[in-house]
């Protein structure tokens, strides 16, 4: 006889700081609900991060529900190992009814309302689902890889830990956006020679007339622009993080000035034929691109500070120390020195598990501050979900505050908040 399936009013899909912020203001509601997690609370974290990670925002950004940073570097940046102790301490204050080791194999709506929920410890139904998994599912890995030699050592940005990691000889990173960037460095500080394919990420300082760049966005309100009031709307979601460090109190990171110190750059990397590595001739265009954006920031806060008669110290802004001369467009593999590739090109997102109507041809789904077409299916915790800090520690209590509102609504759930005082 088959079990009869338990019913749960709320299912939270991930254990992340985004579903337990969820689940922190569903208890405040008073609405019950269960918290699946395949692995560990906030393990990605402890668990897909190398070594010397940090923010790349201050610390006083950092404000889940209920948990602001209180520690005594407001403006520094948490270090991994501080991450996780921030994290490991918000969920011992929302004490979440969560289900550590479970899996959610298949949801999807039932025709009388609501939907199945299939996973590996059982059967249920729910009211309704949080989707907080996050975007970031499947690494990407390109095609060409398979055709590389065995003898160079190949991992992905999330499988990097430190150099110490990778054999001796060069490394080739793909990628220059926030991971590639600050691995990039760290190979660099450790002593490697590293080979950087770059792409097209745009690049921000780190502190600009005496403050951090942060702060001076916040003041100018960049943090509270919701998507809707964007100028790129939806388009905004897809671009690619500004590289900058949180590392040693902060910086710029400059990839023209890791060549003046023996980097090698390249244009993006585009293939891999007759024993040679085929890169795109524009090196120059992109970090150009990036060096426009990063001057371009610093205007609009000049601009801030004139409008509003702001006392702050002159600066100038950012000229090359490097170009590229002729570009290298073919590297023979054999002779190049690279012992191991680390690719940095980000993720795809994977909902295959979830069956319902609401994705566009990416994979990505449709919603409006993460609330969906598709009765009683909820996301949160995906970037520029509302606003910048949506995918972040900033904004996305804020996020979670909304969805428990609109599901208290749905449910009408008076009636749980009456059950839980009595």
């Amino acid at each position: 006889m088959t079990p009869t399936p338990r019913h749960v009013p709320v299912a939270i899909v991930g254990g992340g700081q985004a579903g337990l912020s969820v689940s922190y203001h569903l208890t405040q509601a008073g609405i019950e609900h269960l918290v699946f997690e395949a692995r560990t609370a906030a393990h990605t974290w402890a668990t897909q991060r190398w070594d010397t990670f940090c923010l790349v925002t201050p610390n006083w950004q950092c404000d889940l529900p209920g948990h602001p940073y209180d520690g005594p570097d407001p403006d520094g940046f948490m270090r991994k190992e501080e991450i996780v102790a921030y994290l490991a301490a918000f969920a011992a204050k929302v004490n979440p009814p969560i289900r550590e080791g479970v899996t959610v194999r298949r949801a999807e709506p039932l025709a009388a309302g609501g939907f199945s929920v299939r996973t590996s410890d059982g059967d249920y139904t729910a009211d309704e689902i949080v989707v907080a998994s996050g975007g970031y599912h499947t690494p990407i890995i390109p095609r060409m890889a398979e055709r590389l030699p065995s003898s160079v050592m190949q991992i992905h940005s999330n499988q990097y830990r430190n150099p110490g990691q990778l054999p001796e000889g060069d490394v080739l990173v793909v990628g220059s956006g926030q991971s590639g960037a600050q691995i990039a460095e760290d190979l660099h500080l450790a002593g490697r020679r590293v080979h950087l394919a770059v792409g097209d990420a745009p690049r921000c300082a780190r502190f600009y007339r005496g403050r951090d760049v942060v702060t001076w966005l916040a003041d100018m309100g960049y943090y509270e622009m919701s998507v809707d009031d964007h100028p790129l709307r939806d388009g905004v979601r897809d671009n690619t993080n500004h590289y900058v460090t949180g590392r040693d109190g902060g910086r710029d990171i400059d990839l023209r000035r890791f060549a003046t110190e023996g980097m090698r750059l390249y244009g993006v990397l585009d293939g891999f034929e007759d024993g040679c590595l085929r890169f795109r001739d524009n090196l120059r265009s992109s970090l150009d691109q990036a060096d426009r954006t990063y001057n371009g920031i610093n205007a609009a806060i000049d601009k801030h500070i004139a409008s509003r008669g702001i006392e702050a110290p002159a600066q100038a802004h950012y000229a090359p120390v490097w170009e590229p001369e002729a570009p290298v467009t073919s590297l023979a593999l054999a002779g190049s020195g690279i012992a191991a590739i680390v690719w940095c090109i980000g993720f795809r997102p994977d909902f295959s598990w979830l069956d319902a109507s609401v994705f566009n041809g990416a994979g990505r789904p449709k919603h409006s501050r993460g609330v969906t077409v598709q009765p009683g299916l909820s996301f949160i915790g995906l970037p520029w979900l509302h606003t910048w800090g949506s995918g972040r520690f900033g904004a996305v209590g804020r996020d979670a505050e909304h969805i428990a509102r609109v599901i208290q609504k749905r449910l009408g759930a008076d009636r749980f908040a009456l059950r839980f005082a009595v």
